[in-house]
């Protein structure tokens, strides 16, 4: 099969799945399919599944994020020590983990081509990241806390682990003494199970910005303070990347580097 005939072949396999599916036709358009993929696969229960969709979809993937291309930590040029600041989808990028800004569920987001971060790593890795997740949480039996880290597989993306963290919501609009403390202490729990696992590199996004409501610039600042702090404390030599995705966010690191620049002379 070609990479058209797979996405066909995808969703023909999901509808079938599903009784209440069969009144839904694969629309002509590409994009319109793969809209229509990626929903089947947001919605889809963690439930087991056949070798034969895991061996079509793990393929159709890859080359997905091929073709939107893919950029190695090893082309980067840090902007601080061991530290860097890449624009771009996280779900491109090589390193040995990215981090997953998650829910307490703990197994991605069910909101059909949903903007959030959750959505587009769990549909890019792949929905054996949903099964994965789900037997975690099975085992620990109740929710995950805010601040706590759990590393997956990363499956068919180019990252090799997937760090899932929960943050703080702000729900006044302006974070309190405790949301800073628990934004702080996610960072800290990432890096910290990226060390026990011996990997050499992370990849932060914008933890509990966006959906979660932490001012931008206030997050940014508390992510590059612990960072630095916890490399210094522990003399860890992992290589740390601030991911992001809007200019807004990438100018809002800029001027908090430059700061710090500035301040050390």
């Amino acid at each position: 099969m070609n990479h058209d005939e797979e996405r066909i072949w995808l969703i023909r396999y999901l509808l079938d799945e599903n009784a209440e599916y069969k009144d839904i036709s694969i629309p002509s358009d590409a994009s319109d399919q793969w809209r229509l993929l990626r929903s089947l696969m947001n919605v889809r229960q963690a439930e087991s599944i056949g070798e034969d969709y895991l061996s079509v979809q793990d393929g159709f993937l890859q080359e997905e994020i091929r073709r939107k291309g893919i950029t190695g930590i090893s082309s980067l040029e840090p902007v601080e020590g061991n530290l860097y600041l890449w624009q771009g989808d996280i779900t491109t990028l090589r390193c040995d983990a990215i981090v997953n800004a998650a829910n307490s569920g703990m197994t991605g987001c069910y909101v059909p081509c949903h903007g959030c971060i959750d959505n587009a790593i769990h549909t890019y890795a792949g929905i054996q990241l949903r099964l994965e997740c789900s037997e975690t949480m099975r085992k620990q039996g109740h929710e995950e806390e805010t601040g706590k880290a759990k590393i997956t597989r990363g499956w068919n993306l180019p990252s090799s682990h997937v760090i899932h963290i929960v943050g703080p919501i702000v729900y006044t609009g302006k974070p309190s003494a405790e949301d800073r403390r628990l934004l702080s202490s996610c960072y800290r729990s990432c890096l910290a199970l990226a060390d026990e696992n011996n990997l050499g590199s992370i990849a932060f996004c914008c933890i509990s910005t966006g959906e979660f409501h932490f001012p931008n610039r206030d997050a940014a600042k508390i992510a590059i303070e612990t960072v630095r702090d916890y490399l210094r404390k522990t003399g860890s030599r992992i290589k740390v990347v601030f991911n992001v995705f809007k200019d807004e966010d990438k100018r809002t690191y800029e001027g908090l580097f430059r700061e710090y620049k500035e301040a050390q002379k």
